[in-house]
């Protein structure tokens, strides 16, 4: 947590800042006033020649900033949370992560980097990839700002909590449960279920519970302990509930011309200060048009 600073002596805010955060960088500070991050008896302040008196309390919480306007960014994409520290965005189905040998311009990371330097005026910003969604995948996704922050949410990544929703064919034999598999990711198309650990294997574990069923289909929620590639469509698949549209893991149905998947809730702690966030996108229109009635 960044601790609250009580002014010992008359002067304005800017100096007293620099004084009070030596260890933070001149720039980041002016980002903070930017942003509107700084605040002087709880209330925010911009300006750098505020006057404070003796006993004032200056705080600083994460920096958000206000979002684009929709003509900005790419169709589909939206800002869901931007500050000094991180970006988060609804990616949209069809949209990569990062760039692969077939496709290097249209990706979710070379949209926000040039969203950033249109912002800034600069071609030196840029965001750190803190994780991924398949192409396939819509929902929440989170980007960082500096190669500090990206570090601290890699981190601490394990102890995030990740949530989705998909929709599959047929329905699980128990309302909820956590499924344990070992996975092996070695081709780069495709993963597979191995029987027990072994060389290239990798535990996963998914814990899920059955919201709505109907019309020969059931959405879930699902919730990771582990970050394996295609983890959620191998594993539903292996129980006989392929993702809706999952050809790839044996879906015979593809109604809404997409995979039925969506990363809906992201839960943090804030790389600056611990603040506990929470981000998330509503399951897509065409998605929730597949059950009988909205969950």
């Amino acid at each position: 947590m960044i601790p609250k600073r009580t002014v010992p002596e008359s002067t304005t805010l800017l100096p007293f800042l620099f004084e009070s955060w030596p260890e933070v960088k001149r720039t980041r500070i002016r980002q903070w006033l930017k942003y509107g991050a700084v605040r002087i008896n709880e209330q925010v302040v911009s300006r750098h020649d505020h006057p404070l008196s003796v006993g004032d309390t200056v705080s600083v919480l994460p920096a958000k900033a206000p979002p684009p306007p929709a003509k900005d960014l790419p169709e589909g994409v939206r800002i869901l949370h931007e500050d000094s520290d991180i970006l988060v965005i609804h990616k949209p189905e069809g949209l990569l992560t990062m760039a692969t040998d077939s496709e290097k311009e249209r990706t979710a990371y070379s949209c926000m980097t040039t969203y950033l330097r249109d912002a800034a005026h600069s071609g030196k910003a840029r965001v750190w990839i803190v994780h991924r969604l398949d192409r396939e995948t819509s929902g929440v996704l989170l980007f960082a700002k500096t190669e500090a922050a990206k570090e601290n949410l890699q981190t601490s990544w394990s102890s995030f909590e990740k949530t989705y929703l998909a929709i599959v064919e047929g329905e699980p034999s128990a309302t909820a449960g956590v499924l344990k598999h070992h996975l092996d990711e070695s081709q780069p198309h495709r993963v597979f279920i191995r029987q027990g650990p072994g060389v290239g294997a990798r535990e996963a574990i998914t814990h899920y519970r059955v919201l709505r069923h109907g019309q020969g289909r059931s959405l879930l929620e699902l919730r990771l302990d582990t970050g394996r590639r295609h983890q959620i469509r191998i594993q539903l698949a292996e129980i006989g509930c392929p993702v809706v549209g999952d050809a790839r893991y044996g879906a015979k149905s593809n109604p809404a011309r997409r995979l039925a998947l969506h990363a809906s809730q992201l839960k943090i702690h804030h790389p600056a200060d611990g603040t506990e966030l929470t981000f998330t996108s509503p399951l897509p229109e065409e998605l929730t048009k597949l059950m009988p009635s909205r969950y």
